[in-house]
């Protein structure tokens, strides 16, 4: 008998990924006026500290310019600027006052920060990465100038990229203004469209996680765009207020689409054919045209139909039902009302606008206008978190100890070997140490064959082309790659490693290229063994947290939903699923992360992450369709049923928290199946299977 074929280990697949992605040619034509120009510019002029710092600030701006829409884009390549330029600051500041050794500890408290920022969201989190880079580089680069300037440098290298991202876009398709904010609200229709048609299907669980990801992106941009307006004083306008209109209604319409995917039965090709035309008719400005005919075959294709017909009204009106006349200071609609305060825009998530929320009266002209505005442009930085993604929690402590012990140790070994040039070592270090950017195997071994690609290409540069320009053109070269490069970590690191070649020879170091293969591969031997220490390594740290506040939020919405009064309003229903779907991808993402990890399966004791999500998921989608089923009347499980499964999941929770917490453990409730009530029987059924799993935890 042949002997079956044995599955290759996740942390040896992982490094051959590769993400499929359209080419972002906006994105390609700003790489290469950046780096390449500006080092062209201070070589030109006998400024070549000026050009390389420049050129510096515009490549860590450049890792950040990602699709999306204006607003956006600010955020997410603004901030990080900020914290790259006081990182300048700080490591020139360093140098300026000859630290000396001192720069371990100095490096370590910048690198528990930088590893903290890792669980407050993607934003702050490459916003910490590069303070981090730019404090190593400022306190190690041989060149000259005022520690001030050197930080005014980086961020005009930022502020350069950004100026060509609000200026270098893509033609303005037809359908009138907000043509970024509407294409992000057609990728929900197209998403919806996707997973109907996966319906019945393997493909319906993945697709129902692009519906969340497309409605977070969205929620995203409208925020954003009703922030700026209110820190700018500026009046709301009527096509903002019908394009959250728009969104509200693609939110109950996901909702309904939920509980068509439980019954994983397949639907005709007509049925998924409707959300499309909404996302045709937001980016040509169109009407939607013929929709799919209703059905009355089960109560969650009566909720479709019904949503399907409330979105065509909507997308029927010129104009929205809310007055257009609206103060700055009042909210829109679509302001969240849910259980917690919007977070931060860009920073992984919040709750959205899933629905008409509640009216506010209008504040008093002069007065609560700049306490709002200042109020949301502090959580634009700070922001409330959620729980599992506070800096100071055990998982913020965790990374940050990870990366701070990796960057003092690198910083260490560095200084021992090559004091001179230092730098490198750390600076290789930062962009792999970080848990929140993939395993860690994986990142070492595409870090060390970028790196040998990158200098073998840039060797190869330099015998062909001659002059003093050479440098700028390599560096343009990179520059123009990394927007590509995004997906696979080596080929960013390619594009990363010649443009800081290119630096670093402009600067006086040109024969650094060969000692970089070394610096890198002493890096990663440094990465590979610190950070696999016990104690640095610890999955629950990195995953723990995300799965218990994943399922603490299933908890809620299954809670509400179970416990809600007839006829009440959905509002806050939809927030908290949209919170728990939320929670549930930052867990997912966390999970499939550790899962790759080099030493993931140390230890009998660890749960089976990945298992443990997917139950959680499954059970909003049942809560979710059995929503559906009692708005639809049907009979509504009694105080003991809906009891007797919450305090289970709590229970769950608890034991995932806390394994080792003091005290005799609680009974687990009973679960049975629950009558006339096929939905929260696969509940029950979920939690019933989970429970081996908070068992072994």
């Amino acid at each position: 008998m042949p002997r079956a074929q044995r599955a290759v280990p996740a942390w040896l697949a992982h490094p051959f990924r590769w993400q499929r992605l359209p080419v972002p040619w906006a994105a390609v034509a700003r790489g290469t006026l950046c780096a390449g120009p500006l080092l062209g510019a201070g070589i030109a002029t006998g400024h070549p500290a000026a050009g390389v710092l420049t050129g510096l600030g515009s490549m860590l701006a450049g890792v950040n310019d990602r699709p999306g829409t204006r607003r956006t884009g600010i955020v997410h390549i603004g901030l990080p600027a900020l914290a790259s330029a006081f990182g300048m600051l700080m490591g020139a500041s360093l140098q300026s006052a000859g630290a000396g050794w001192w720069v371990v500890p100095a490096l370590f408290a910048v690198g528990f920060v930088s590893g903290a920022g890792s669980v407050a969201g993607p934003v702050r989190s490459n916003a910490g990465m590069q303070m981090l880079a730019a404090t190593i580089l400022g306190a190690g680069m041989p060149l000259p100038g005022a520690p001030w300037m050197k930080a005014l440098y980086v961020l005009a290298g930022c502020l350069w990229l950004l100026l060509l991202r609000l200026v270098l876009r893509s033609p303005r398709p037809a359908g009138g203004p907000l043509s970024g904010e509407r294409a992000v609200v057609a990728t929900v229709f197209d998403a919806l469209a996707d997973a109907l048609g996966a319906a019945g299907g393997p493909g319906a669980e993945p697709a129902r996680r692009k519906v969340t990801a497309a409605l977070d992106r969205a929620d995203e941009a409208l925020r954003l765009r009703r922030l700026t307006g209110r820190l700018l004083h500026r009046r709301v306008r009527p096509e903002e207020l019908l394009l959250a209109e728009r969104f509200t209604a693609a939110t109950r319409l996901c909702e309904a689409s939920v509980a068509l995917l439980w019954e994983a039965r397949p639907l005709p090709s007509r049925v998924a054919e409707s959300p499309r035309r909404f996302a045709e008719a937001l980016r040509s400005g169109r009407p939607p045209g013929t929709l799919s005919a209703p059905e009355t075959g089960s109560a969650a294709r009566g909720a479709y139909d019904r949503a399907l017909l409330d979105a065509a009204v909507v997308f029927a009106r010129p104009q929205p039902l809310s007055p257009t006349e609206t103060s700055p200071a009042e909210p829109s609609r679509t302001e969240p009302t849910g259980p917690e305060p919007a977070p931060a825009p860009g920073t992984g998530a919040a709750p959205g606008p899933d629905g008409p929320a509640r009216r506010r009266r209008p504040a008093p002209p002069g007065r609560a206008a700049p306490v709002t505005a200042a109020r949301r442009a502090f959580r634009l930085i700070s922001g409330r978190t959620r729980p599992g993604r506070s800096m100071l929690g055990p998982a913020g402590r965790g990374y940050g100890l990870r990366v701070a012990v990796c960057i003092a140790a690198a910083t260490a070994v560095a200084l021992l070997l090559r004091a001179d040039h230092w730098y490198w070592l750390p600076a290789t270090v930062t962009f792999l140490v970080k848990p929140d950017l993939g395993p860690l195997f994986s990142r070492t071994v595409n870090r060390f064959a970028g790196t040998l690609a990158g200098v073998l290409l840039f060797a190869g540069a330099g015998l062909v082309l001659t002059g003093s320009w050479w440098p700028a053109l390599v560096a343009g070269a990179g520059g123009a790659l990394l927007p590509f490069a995004t997906r696979h970590f080596a080929l960013q690191t390619v594009a990363i490693t010649l443009m800081v070649l290119s630096f670093v020879y402009v600067s006086g170091a040109p024969q650094a290229a060969g000692e970089r293969i070394a610096d890198t591969s002493i890096a990663c031997g440094i990465v590979l063994v610190v950070g696999h220490l016990p104690q640095l390594a610890d999955p629950r740290r990195r995953v723990g947290q995300r799965v218990t506040a994943a399922l603490r939020a299933t908890e809620q919405f299954l809670r509400h939903v179970l416990e809600a009064a007839p006829g009440q309003d959905p509002t806050e229903r939809l927030a908290l699923r949209r919170a728990a779907y939320r929670a549930l991808g930052e867990a997912r993402a966390a999970a499939e992360s550790a899962a790759a990890e080099l030493l993931a399966a140390r230890g009998g004791r660890t749960p089976d992450w990945l298992t443990v999500v997917t139950a959680a998921e499954r059970i909003v989608d049942a809560a979710t369709a059995c929503a559906v089923r009692l708005d639809h009347g049907a009979r509504r499980p009694s105080t003991d049923e809906a009891e007797r499964l919450c305090r289970a999941l709590s229970a769950m929770a608890d034991a995932l928290e806390d394994p080792r917490r003091p005290g005799p453990a609680a009974p687990a409730p009973e679960l049975r199946p629950v009558p006339d009530c096929a939905t929260l029987t696969d509940v029950a059924a979920e939690l019933e299977r989970l429970r081996g799993y908070a068992g072994a935890a």
